[in-house]
């Protein structure tokens, strides 16, 4: 049978690995994806697993990109099928004219392939059997003979590849030979077996990385901890949440630790619950400390009550939020933006909290450190929304700077000195017209500055009240400081496009990685977007000129009810028929294949004029 016509492309494909989860395929496909980024060609990686230990499959998508996006394009040019369980569906992902590369070891009918599909076949579990006896050394170097197939295949400078093995077995000196042993065992079968195989996938040196840094948000945000002043973390563990707290363990141990003593200078403490992690927190901040606890979605549902009471009683706390697939379990392994109005509007009665929408790991650094000056600075819970998808995947960023002389915002905090010189302290007393009140560290002054920290209603002195107008009053004041919020939160990022357009589209996060190549892909059919980047809320009302400014505006997000579309239309007024959502919520990160045919299908419905042609699927 002829072979299909083949994809051919250099520096500019996706490449899927499907695999069983336990395996031990996520170090091999790690090193696969470094080796190429070695190369100077950017690479952006996707893990998708399983929530079981193992034995369930579990994917991982390379986007080779000298271009540089780092979303997700869609679709698959090459599948690594190495897994039985799931081969109709992968083999079924793979876009025409692409390659199939798996273990020919078993024959299969010839109903298991595709005729647009070029077939490349390799018997690896039979290479592995010849070569190893041990059964956890044949489950281990298959996945390294792949990549050194692949290698072979795609034009990967072996060099890079064992430089990476000798980086990653540094500390285990006796793996290093072995693996390399496997890997050029791989590379060299394939070599001389398929030198006739079709592959039109080439990999080519660039200098498109530069300085770049390959880092998970999880780390970059509890480094941004650190460096903001978080002296205390109490958390309980949940996916994908959990590598946020370990990383600003292992950061802690290298600069939170006294180096004459070696006493730490900060306090982890892993709680018996997410309630108790919060309370730990708020706990901490009342005495002055910056503290933050890291959870997703079932946690932060369980800390409402104690959220509502950092925000009456002012106390500062920060919340690292890993949103994740939900209701109730949900889908712990699968990322999501379905925690906005959980964490808007926490708790009962009428309270509204500040949310911070990192789009990549060096914004979660950055706003991981912002998040501590924001807390002490408006004295409430300030939320990091990250997800799954900027969490627990490695991510090509700019390098994390930092000011040295930078120094903490600590906000409106009576001295001894002040209250020693008769200046009139009222714990709710808004002085200054923003909100605001001051307030003192316990143990500020043996005589004055004290007052009781209520969940309960109190006038301004923090008298208990219940008294209609004082509790009026004290709500109101609540309400302008979220209104001094909206200037001191990230202002929105705005981009207009190189034409007038009654069309604008509102992002946040994640969604950012593939916005930009969507972009780019609708304008090539005629369809011009400005566009808006929301990184906090309070909304800047930078939002509602932007949408009074368009006909009609899409808001992308990844959820199911369009959560932030919701917040638009109830914090902005705006007429909701303008706003115009695009949903994606199955779990796995937005694609911008999926981006640009949602908005060009909207589009075509809402303008009469005719596209040049039709988007391609």
């Amino acid at each position: 049978m002829p072979q299909p016509k083949a994809i051919a492309s250099v520096n500019d494909f996706v490449v899927k690995f499907a695999n069983v989860n336990g395996s031990g395929s996520a170090s091999a496909n790690g090193l696969f994806a470094r080796a190429i980024m070695r190369m100077g060609i950017p690479v952006a990686c996707r893990n998708i697993f399983p929530s079981n230990i193992q034995g369930l499959p579990t994917w991982y998508e390379v986007r080779v990109c000298e271009a540089g996006w780092l979303g997700r394009r869609g679709g698959v040019d090459l599948m690594v099928a190495m897994n039985p369980q799931t081969w109709d569906k992968d083999v079924a992902s793979i876009d025409p004219g692409g390659y199939l590369f798996y273990d020919s070891s078993r024959p299969l009918p010839a109903s298991k392939f595709r005729d647009d599909v070029n077939v490349i076949g390799m018997p690896i579990t039979e290479i592995c059997n010849k070569a190893y006896t041990d059964a956890r050394q044949k489950q281990l170097f298959k996945n390294i003979i792949y990549v050194g197939a692949l290698s072979a295949l795609l034009g990967i400078d072996p060099i890079e590849v064992e430089k990476l093995i000798g980086e990653e077995f540094r500390s285990k000196e006796k793996l290093i030979v072995p693996n390399v042993k496997a890997f050029l065992l791989g590379r060299e079968w394939a070599e001389a077996n398929l030198r006739g195989a079709p592959m039109g996938l080439r990999l080519q040196r660039a200098d498109k990385v530069k300085d770049r840094i390959f880092i998970e948000g999880n780390s970059a945000a509890a480094l941004g901890a650190v460096y903001g002043g978080a002296t205390v973390c109490a958390w309980y563990p949940i996916t994908p949440s959990t590598s946020l707290a370990e990383a600003f363990m292992r950061h802690c141990r290298k600069l939170r630790t006294d180096p004459q003593s070696g006493r730490a200078r900060h306090a982890i403490v892993q709680a018996e619950d997410e309630l108790a992690s919060i309370g730990l927190v708020i706990g901490a901040g009342w005495n002055g400390a910056r503290a933050f606890t890291c959870t997703s979605g079932p946690g932060i549902s369980l800390m409402q009550e104690f959220l509502g009471l950092a925000y009456f009683a002012e106390i500062p706390a920060v919340v690292f939020d890993v949103q994740r697939g939900g209701p109730s379990t949900g889908m712990p392994t699968r990322t999501q933006q379905s925690d906005l109005l959980s964490c808007a509007y926490a708790s009962h009665g009428d309270t509204k909290h500040v949310l911070l929408f990192p789009e990549d790991p060096h914004e979660c650094f950055e706003m991981g450190a912002t998040a501590f000056d924001l807390a002490d600075r408006l004295q409430t819970p300030v939320f990091v929304m990250l997800d799954l998808d900027i969490g627990m995947n490695d991510w090509l960023c700019e390098p994390l700077s930092w000011d040295d002389s930078r120094r903490m915002d600590r906000g409106k905090v009576m001295t001894r000195e002040a209250l020693e010189a008769g200046k009139e302290f009222g714990r709710y007393l808004d002085v200054d017209g923003d909100g605001i009140p001051y307030r003192t560290y316990p143990g500020t002054h043996p005589a004055r500055g004290a007052y009781f920290t209520r969940g309960t209603t109190k006038d301004r002195y923090a008298r208990y009240s219940e008294e209609g107008p004082v509790y009026v009053d004290n709500m109101q004041r609540l309400l302008q400081k979220f209104e001094t919020a909206k200037e001191i939160v990230p202002r929105p990022v705005r981009a207009d496009a190189g034409r007038k357009t009654q069309f604008g589209v509102i992002y946040f996060g994640s969604s950012s990685a593939p916005m930009g190549e969507a972009l780019e892909a609708l304008r090539a059919e005629g369809i011009h977007l400005d566009t808006l980047r929301v990184r906090a809320f309070p909304f800047h009302d930078d939002v509602s000129e932007f949408i009074a400014d368009h006909g009609q505006v899409f808001v992308v997000e990844q959820n199911r009810d369009g959560q932030l579309r919701m917040m638009l239309v109830n914090e902005c007024g705006v007429d909701p028929t303008k706003l115009i959502s695009v949903l994606n919520y199955d779990g796995t990160p937005i694609t911008a294949r999926f981006i640009t045919r949602e908005i060009a299908e909207k589009v075509g419905v809402l303008n009469p004029v005719p596209l040049k042609k039709r988007v391609a699927r």
